[in-house]
């Protein structure tokens, strides 16, 4: 499960993703908090737009924004059955999480897990497959959210490195830059499944970025 990521700084956007620039502040990301992310234009076919949305996703059904801190992966395997993500994902709600790195536990030292990011050897941002929905609470504006993609990491050396060694190994998805558009614009399930493949390693690289402690007098 992918927890926490950075994403990719403003001036990324218009240079690597073809997009408008962010015109929110936005920060390391958790469950919960505020994220940019790339959606097919309403207005545009051809056009990427960017939207402001939560990390983890929030059903229609939802009473409050609680359940994003358990929504924030969509295992492909039951994303079209889970009550949580099937609307999202048989609307063909499909958008990008541009990113710089993303961090997981590595257990390899034995006893604690430290976090490692792992990020595109040349420094380059990237794109995350994800599914979003917008929720409107009983008094309020509507809100936008998002879950990322995992698929099985088993066959995969890199991401099959993290996670506690009891668990299933799961990788998001990092969608190529030449099928950004295949992504959003996917009509079918076989369209979108067929991009859904892990982080073998090719092009990636996981180094430690353990949290840095604040030390006050």
């Amino acid at each position: 499960m992918c927890a926490n990521f950075q994403p990719a700084p403003p001036s990324a956007f218009r240079l690597h993703f073809e997009a408008p620039e962010p015109s929110f502040e936005y920060h390391e990301a958790y469950p919960g908090s505020a994220v940019p992310i790339i959606l097919r234009s309403t207005a545009d076919a051809d056009e990427r737009c960017i939207e402001k949305a939560v990390f983890g996703l929030i059903p229609a059904w939802a009473k409050d924004r609680k359940i994003a801190r358990h929504t924030f992966n969509a295992r492909s395997e039951t994303v079209a059955s889970k009550p949580s993500y099937r609307r999202s994902w048989s609307h063909r709600q499909f958008c990008l999480v541009p990113v710089q790195a993303f961090y997981e536990p590595c257990y390899e030292g034995g006893g604690k897990p430290v976090r490692w990011s792992i990020h595109r050897t040349d420094g380059l941002p990237f794109a995350l497959a994800a599914i979003w929905e917008r929720w409107k609470p009983e008094s309020g504006e509507h809100v936008l959210s998002c879950s990322l993609l995992t698929v099985n990491a088993d066959a995969s050396p890199l991401m099959r490195r993290f996670h506690d060694p009891d668990d299933e190994k799961r990788s998001v998805v990092a969608v190529r830059s030449d099928q950004y558009d295949d992504w959003l614009d996917a009509e079918d399930d076989a369209a979108a499944r067929a991009l859904l493949w892990p982080i073998v390693g090719s092009g990636f690289a996981a180094t430690s970025a353990p949290r840095t402690r604040v030390v006050t007098a």
